[in-house]
């Protein structure tokens, strides 16, 4: 029996992730934020809309 020859494996190269501000642990990435799960620091991330701007760079136009 020979063996089949599986293709190689791809791997994603290492993203480093954003560091916590208040005690310098790496923070957990969800959809919607980032969370420290040492101290419970959590970062909203901004939801992007058309044209690529973000929804509070929207706000500042209109004002």
């Amino acid at each position: 029996m020979a063996k089949e020859e599986k293709g190689k494996k791809e791997f994603k190269p290492y993203k480093p992730g954003k560091l916590c501000p208040k005690c310098g642990s790496r923070m957990a990435e969800h959809e919607d934020r980032y969370t420290c799960g040492k101290c419970g620091y959590t970062e909203w991330k901004r939801p992007k809309q058309e044209g690529g701007k973000t929804a509070k760079g929207n706000e500042e136009e209109q004002e």
